[in-house]
């Protein structure tokens, strides 16, 4: 193959990249800049020019897909297998090392790698040995503190606890935890990378031996690196060795899963004469996205900086819908997606992306009832996902007692002592009497055939079950679903489940709230039902398979999280709101504040063709109702490449002054321009616009302490100022 064959197809900066002279550079590649493009043919130059063999290349990544898509594409430009090259995940080839190391690891040389279950079950093992409350030491939260330092480099007798007593317990169960795991030969994800990290630290003639084989070192999705990789890759890149680390700063994301944005800010102080190289043209997007996602990502302080660039067309201008709710916002979306299915664009071009999985049920709604399909992805539907069903199977017992697939559910979520030996006579009875688990439990109380802290423990959760059906007697869905999810304890379970996705299952709990509120009981199909029975049915219907079937054309619908990678010709941004996105948990630190603004660039970058930002004046959230202001984010997105959308038969279309004034006299509410109101939570102020009619009237005032608000009439309930 003519080395020319490998530089021919790069623009000017890839081309640099790919044929600088050996050693260490940091490739500061944009959104849809080709970075692995430039990480493969860099591999192909080295081989090609006589500056490595395979055999001296080591190239890694995150996860097995993109590996195996690294090792395709180099194969293909190089017309010959990739023999002797070392490409995979960070795991994977830590697991490489210490399958090859493993007496020098201090490991056994069958040792089992533990997945994430694995990890959790042999946690709980822990904590019962130790005679710890689980409802006080969670176990998700004590595999989170132990995976956590790990990924710091710290084993138990490392950490300080400051004569902190909790912190001494979670220090505790790491240590008990880890002797059980070096006794049964077991090894976690984590412990992989630190294993991987002491055996290169610890084993100075290892280490020579592999920096000698690899004096090229390549790695992709560098702004993800934790502390301990990052420490890894510095041990065997040595003072020899040439590190080509590709990453996009403002696309790091993942601190929560504990990337260091840092790491990439830090390269060029830890590695000698290192290069940094900007790739800015990007080959995705039009240039009216490009200018917003730049304008957007200048507002962080704490960057390398760049400009994405394209020579392509300007492309239409982002649409943005300021939406009455979000139902509104829903149908908006929704009639987008049919108006360009009749034009002849399949549904696999649109995306609607969100911040919080929560928001997923509202469009998923819509797109059923609009018989559209869509698949979720980087997460389960709604109504498949652990938490809400079970504080649906806690409804559903609360109100039939002998469903059983319910009892076995949560009988024990939240942790509440009820052990296997009681299960098993639960259900040996059951089965042999022909009786439900219910009626097995309530025989065995009166007969008294278990231990007496077992009998406690049962007494206690059929007298939950018991007040819970008594307190949703006879009050709305919403007060009933609220008073379940809040009585069965499942907030507080959550709650210590850290990190984001602890949070997402609080908010997807806060969801179902919202979601049983507004339960409509009225459609015809549930004429005939009782509310309550109208709507377990409805969740049960929605979490069968009514989603669109793999390789079928579909709307894809996900996170911002879960888009990264990813493009489309038409996305869809939804709920740009303050205590949204930005998320509430991140508004008031400015580190945190960087990096939503990160995934709000990361959403906009994803969209080829057309973009469409949506955000709504009121939004029914966590079981509560918000009249949210819009996010900061839309302020500073540069106005000549947006289109504020305003529908004709919207309920916010501006009206004439006469025509505001003569709708809001006639209207029931009583209200006119000027008049002085205050309201609940802003205060006292003066309406200054009044729009629609009706149930879809709204009004803007201005409050003395709180600025200019939109309200809707119909939650709004202003009060005339005295």
């Amino acid at each position: 193959m003519d080395v020319s064959t490998v530089l021919h197809d790069l623009n000017e900066a890839q081309r640099e990249a790919v044929a600088a002279p050996t050693g260490n550079m940091l490739v500061l590649a944009g959104a849809g800049s080709g970075k692995t493009r430039v990480l493969v043919h860099r591999i192909a130059w080295y081989i090609e020019t006589d500056q490595a063999m395979p055999y001296g290349i080591l190239a890694v990544t995150f996860t097995n897909k993109a590996a195996a898509e690294m090792r395709g594409r180099i194969e293909v430009l190089l017309k010959k297998p990739a023999g002797g090259m070392w490409v995979g995940t960070f795991h994977g080839i830590a697991n490489r090392l210490l399958r090859a190391h493993w007496q020098e690891a201090g490991l056994p040389e069958s040792f089992q790698i533990m997945d994430n279950d694995d990890q959790y079950r042999t946690v709980k093992r822990v904590i019962r040995a130790l005679e710890l409350d689980e409802t006080k030491y969670s176990p998700r939260e004590l595999q989170w503190f132990i995976n956590a330092q790990k990924d710091e480099g710290l084993r138990p007798q490392h950490i300080n606890t400051s004569g902190d007593p909790e912190k001494a317990v979670l220090v505790r169960v790491y240590q008990a935890y880890q002797t059980l795991c070096d006794r049964g030969g077991m090894v976690d994800f984590a412990e992989l990378l630190l294993r991987a990290h002491e055996l290169f630290r610890d084993q100075k003639q290892i280490l020579a031996n592999y920096q000698s084989r690899f004096r090229h070192i390549l790695v992709d999705e560098f702004q993800d690196t934790n502390a301990l990789q990052y420490a890894w890759l510095r041990l065997l890149a040595g003072n020899g060795g040439s590190l080509f680390a590709v990453g996009d700063d403002d696309q790091s994301i993942y601190s929560w899963r504990g990337a260091q944005v840092e790491n990439m800010m830090q390269f060029q102080r830890n590695f000698v004469d290192a290069t940094l190289i900007r790739l800015e043209q990007n080959y995705r997007s039009t240039a009216n996205i490009l200018k917003a996602a730049n304008t957007l990502i200048a507002n962080n302080p704490s960057r390398l900086g760049k400009e994405l660039w394209t020579d392509g067309e300007a492309g239409e201008k982002i649409d943005l819908y300021n939406a009455y709710n979000e139902h509104d916002e829903s149908r908006f979306v929704i009639d987008r997606i049919s108006l360009s299915r009749m034009k002849g664009d399949p549904y696999c071009h649109h995306a609607i992306l969100y911040r919080t999985g929560a928001q997923s049920r509202i469009m998923e709604e819509a797109l059923m009832h609009a018989g559209i399909p869509y698949k979720v992805f980087g997460g389960m539907r709604f109504y498949e996902r652990a938490e809400i069903k079970d504080a649906l199977a806690y409804l559903r017992l609360s109100v039939f007692n002998e469903d059983d697939s319910s009892f076995e559910r949560i009988i024990n979520t939240p942790v509440r002592g009820i052990g296997q030996r009681t299960l098993d006579e639960l259900r040996e009875r059951a089965k042999r009497e022909n009786i439900s688990l219910w009626q097995s439990a309530l025989q065995i109380l009166q007969d008294k055939t278990l231990p007496e802290r077992a009998l406690n423990a049962l007494e206690r959760f059929l007298k939950l079950i018991l007040e819970m059906g008594v307190g949703i007697r006879d009050i709305h869905l919403g007060e009933a679903m609220e008073r379940v999810v809040k009585t069965s304890g499942l907030i507080d379970h959550y709650r210590k489940e850290k990190g984001e996705k602890g949070q997402a299952r609080i908010e997807n709990l806060d969801e179902l709230i919202t979601a049983a509120s507004e339960f409509d009981v009225s459609r015809e199909e549930y004429s005939d039902m009782e509310p309550m029975a109208a709507f377990l049915g409805h969740a049960a219907l929605e979490s069968g398979e009514t989603q669109a079937e793999a390789y079928t054309d579909f709307v894809s619908l996900m996170t911002l999280h879960a888009a990264k990678g990813l493009e489309f010709e038409d996305v869809y941004l939804v709920g740009l709101e303050e205590g949204l996105f930005p998320h509430q948990r991140s508004s008031n630190d400015p580190v945190q504040l960087e990096e939503e603004r990160r995934l709000c660039y990361v959403g906009i970058t994803r969209a080829r063709k057309k973009l469409t930002i949506t955000h709504a004046q009121h939004r029914r959230l966590h079981g509560s109702d918000y009249y949210p202001q819009a996010s900061r984010f839309l302020a500073e997105l540069p106005a000549n490449v947006i289109t504020e959308v305003r529908l004709g038969n919207h309920p916010a279309q501006v009206l004439s002054r006469k025509e505001q004034t003569s709708n809001m006299t006639s209207s029931s509410n009583g209200m006119n321009l000027g008049q002085r109101v205050v309201h609940a939570k802003f205060g006292e102020g003066v309406i200054i616009t009044l729009e629609g009619q009706g149930n879809h009237a709204r009004v803007q005032v201005n409050f003395e302490q709180a600025g200019r608000k939109w309200l809707v009439m119909a939650y709004a309930n202003l009060q005339t100022a005295g």
